[in-house]
């Protein structure tokens, strides 16, 4: 029978069976394997390329046809079991596959088309609630002992302070302001930290200079707790705190 054939660019040579059996409307599973194969030989004389690599494979599946083509003329076989074999089993089984797998080739493509067209919601929070921040509970970060015990050393620190204060002459001259650059002080006191790694919290105090820095570096430490660049431990009640760097240098 005469067909004539608007050619197309198939996969493979299964590609091509498929299209050839859906075209027909023909059951997979009882192939008119002497229809299909001289449509697959005529498609085979009206292709045109120069890359054998492609053209062999749909050389080989002529020549597999056929075969098939061939055994279908002749005596079936017939295998222990007593049943007759089919020569176009394997080939049927082959197509399944091929079509299972276009099939979910297929599945996946329009997956991808969905997932590149799909739009997500915009950030829609009120002004109130991305402000909100939750407290801090300074005893919940550090514990109660830890926090008792700086709060212990901060006042021994402000009490020696103010011992260094002589009673008689502060009475005199003009009572200034003492400033303490926040920002600076946290900037030393980080470097301090990376520097020595670990260190008693006493020893940081005690190379403040005024009531004020003491004051500042002890808000700057809590703070660092806080975001947890630093961990505080005592080994007993009455050891001093050690402070210790979270970060590499």
């Amino acid at each position: 029978m005469a067909l004539s054939f608007k050619l197309e660019v198939f996969e493979g040579p299964l590609d091509l069976l498929l299209h050839l059996i859906e075209k027909n409307k023909v059951d997979i599973y009882d192939i008119p394997i002497v229809e299909i194969t001289n449509q697959y030989l005529e498609y085979i004389k009206e292709m045109q390329t120069e890359d054998m690599n492609i053209m062999s494979e749909f050389l080989v599946m002529a020549a597999t046809l056929v075969d098939i083509k061939c055994k279908m003329l002749l005596p079936k076989e017939v295998d222990e079991e007593g049943v007759e074999e089919d020569p176009r089993a394997e080939l049927v089984q082959k197509l399944l596959e091929y079509k299972m797998y276009k099939h979910m080739a297929f599945e996946l493509r329009d997956m991808q088309i969905d997932a590149g067209i799909s739009v997500t919601r915009g950030e829609n929070l009120p002004e109130e609630v991305k402000k909100h921040r939750d407290p801090i509970d300074y005893e919940a970060l550090v514990g109660d002992m830890n926090l008792a015990k700086l709060h212990e050393i901060f006042q021994a620190m402000m009490a020696r302070e103010e011992e260094k204060i002589d009673p008689i002459r502060s009475k005199f001259g003009n009572v200034e302001k003492e400033e303490v650059d926040m920002e600076a002080k946290a900037m030393y006191i980080e470097n301090f930290i990376l520097s020595n790694k670990r260190f008693s919290f006493r020893k940081l105090l005690e190379k403040q200079h005024s009531k004020a820095e003491i004051i500042v570096s002890f808000l700057v430490i809590l703070e660092l707790m806080k975001v947890g660049k630093i961990s505080v431990e005592q080994e007993d009640v009455n050891d001093d705190l050690i402070i210790t760097s979270n970060e590499a240098k």
